[in-house]
């Protein structure tokens, strides 16, 4: 068969196989293998597959339980820069930086070791000190910069380092030190290099079950606070894209782009044929062991639903309205999944 032929001939199959010809002889039992974990945040979103629910009660569970814990004292390091207020006796006040070994220099005390210690602690042990010089002496330390309390951003950031936090700062913030995601160029467009959803911030060792893109946007709940040592880590994105096959004008692959909905991106692939099933499925996680979501399309076409936002390398599909069943479509999409992985990259190929 010649090279042009063949290429039709794979054409022909993808197309026939997205339009919803299955083979008959593929059979199996997947009741209940729908995901549920949009479904919550998007009610077009009517059935989904391989959600733990007891998974992610843990994991809500850790996160308030490290919301509640109480902050971290301050303890006065080394680089840290200090303010000792010595009321009535502004020759003896000073700003100084404490040293590498942890002291400060002051009138009648000389060198002394502040590392380790608390304001009060360190108030307290000047407060003795200049006893035998000044009476009465009240002494208040005030900290003007923290360079002892540090977190590491490293990854796909446009200023990956190490950064000086305070008792304030959160995940989001210090995304933001690091200037957020780092820029790339893919197919002549410049896109954000990083990868949110696939991003970490670990303590002690633990990797915190953090979501990114839900801290970046203000969720309280996973815009925790960042402790002294915590490592954040921007996963670099790799060259994603979203699929559009089926009952669609133009079946193709298209650039990924961070927020975009399933109603636009229809819109991309010459919108839905009138044939088209009243319901669209989402393939997820890829076809290795995909996930499969439901979504009613109809419903955000006439405005029941919310749009539902993409993720990288999503399969839309669009079945006919001739599938009578929901379970026998995916009974035999699952066994075919590798076989759409080839031929939906034949499709993007042909129509580009």
């Amino acid at each position: 068969m010649k090279p042009r032929s063949v290429m039709a001939a794979l054409s022909a199959a993808a197309l026939s196989l997205a339009a919803g010809c299955y083979p008959g002889r593929m059979t199996g039992n997947y009741n209940g293998i729908l995901a549920s974990d949009m479904m919550e945040s998007d009610n077009a979103i009517l059935e989904e597959s391989g959600r733990d629910e007891a998974s992610l009660a843990a994991q809500r569970e850790q996160l308030e339980r490290i919301a509640a814990e109480r902050d971290i004292v301050y303890r006065i390091n080394a680089g840290d820069e200090i303010s000792v207020k010595v009321y009535g006796h502004d020759d003896i006040s000073m700003t100084t930086r404490v040293s590498p070994d942890g002291c400060i220099g002051m009138v009648f005390l000389g060198q002394l070791s502040v590392s380790g210690r608390t304001i009060a602690e360190a108030s307290e042990e000047i407060r003795k000190g200049l006893e035998p010089y000044v009476k009465h002496p009240v002494v208040g330390i005030t900290v003007l910069k923290v360079a002892s309390e540090k977190a590491t951003v490293s990854g796909a950031c446009k200023s990956p380092g190490l950064y000086d936090i305070s008792d304030s700062t959160r995940v989001a913030d210090l995304y933001a030190m690091a200037g957020g995601s780092a820029v790339r160029l893919f197919n002549g467009v410049n896109v954000d290099a990083a990868d949110l959803e696939n991003s970490v911030l670990v303590r002690d060792g633990v990797i915190l079950p953090v979501d990114f893109e839900k801290a970046v946007m203000g969720d309280s709940l996973h815009n925790i606070k960042v402790r002294k040592d915590d490592y954040m880590f921007i996963a670099q994105r790799m060259e994603s894209s979203v699929t559009i096959c089926g009952e669609v004008a133009a079946p193709h692959k298209r650039l990924y782009e961070p927020g975009m909905g399933l109603v636009e991106t229809l819109t991309t692939a010459g919108w839905l044929r009138d044939t088209h099933w009243s319901h669209v499925i989402i393939i997820r996680n890829g076809l290795s062991n995909p996930k499969m979501y439901k979504i009613d399309v109809d419903g955000i076409l006439t405005g029941r639903c919310r749009n539902v936002r993409l993720r990288p390398n999503d399969i839309i599909y669009v079945p006919r309205d001739n599938i009578s069943e929901y379970n026998v479509f995916i009974r035999k999409l699952m066994p075919t999944a590798q076989l759409i992985n080839l031929l939906t990259s034949r499709i993007s190929t042909i129509t580009q």
